[in-house]
């Protein structure tokens, strides 16, 4: 089964501070421990892919009405939470999902060793329906 991790930042029960305010050394310790586990996953055959992401000053928005695209700044969210990476995970059952997302959640935070307890939001992958079914 195929599971998708979202790894959010916003309030946490840490109160942990977006990463660009973080010193050095827990970027790096943070860094570390993703790398180490991504290594793990993919050692195992459970990791598919895993990415961080930009600041949400860095996205774009697009809309199209097949013709022409617009395109905008943003998104700037209301909320206090923003999307900071995922994970794609194959693994054989949902206790399997949770026990990795629990993993990133116990990720080192601003001072590289107190867990950042961040929210991992786990969801399986739907797969396409075969056109013939439709």
């Amino acid at each position: 089964m195929r599971f998708m991790l979202m790894q959010t930042y916003g309030p946490t029960p840490t109160d942990c501070p977006p990463m660009s305010e973080w010193p050095a050394s827990g970027v790096r310790a943070h860094i570390a421990f993703q790398q180490e586990l991504n290594a793990r996953l993919a050692e195992l055959g459970e990791l598919i892919d895993a990415v961080g992401l930009a600041d949400p000053e860095a996205a774009r928005i697009v809309t199209s009405d097949g013709r022409t695209p617009v395109v905008t700044d943003g998104p700037f969210p209301e909320a206090k939470e923003l999307l900071a990476g995922y994970r794609v995970v194959d693994v054989e059952s949902w206790d399997r999902a949770l026990e990795i997302a629990s993993q990133v959640s116990a990720a080192p935070g601003p001072d590289g060793t107190t867990p950042i307890q961040a929210p991992i939001e786990v969801r399986p992958v739907m797969g396409a329906p075969a056109t013939d079914d439709l």
